[in-house]
């Protein structure tokens, strides 16, 4: 059982780099679920003409947050760095999608999300997640995501 990590640096273990990374910040990360920040800021990509993150920023946040569940997996217990990052991650489904409210510019989101199943077939795993996204405690994203997750060389 991998204890819980506390306070980690997220793009450390994601293959994402700016400015795709919409994830930043890991209060809380077990084997189980994780607890992200993102906040918006004015060159996010994923702004809509409107000044508010898209539909697809959103979904990005909350897909990056949930792979770091199955993904810390792939590293060993004393990497706080992810030096050893050689993992790969693929959305395979989108099972649910409910998006409530469009967040903007300097908000702050707080992205929960709670592992399923899991299914380990040596360098991959396949996993269902499901993912909460609060602004101000208020729901403003619920999804359900399949992923394929594996090591590469």
């Amino acid at each position: 059982m991998k204890k819980a990590r506390y306070n980690i640096n997220i793009k450390n273990f994601l293959p994402h780099r700016e400015p795709m990374l919409m994830a930043t910040v890991t209060p809380y990360l077990d084997e189980d679920s994780v607890v992200t920040h993102f906040e918006i800021t004015e060159d996010c990509i994923f702004l809509n003409s409107s000044g508010k993150l898209s539909e697809t920023g959103l979904i990005e946040n909350a897909a990056q947050a949930s792979t770091a569940i199955v993904g810390q997996s792939y590293f060993d217990d004393e990497d706080l760095e992810g030096a050893s990052n050689k993992i790969v991650g693929y959305i395979s489904a989108i099972k649910k999608a409910e998006i409530r409210k469009l967040p903007g510019v300097n908000e702050l989101l707080v992205t929960k999300a709670q592992l399923i199943s899991r299914y380990d077939t040596g360098t991959m795993s396949m996993c269902t997640v499901e993912a909460a996204t609060f602004r101000n405690d208020d729901l403003i994203v619920d999804c359900t995501f399949n992923f394929l997750i594996h090591e590469v060389e």
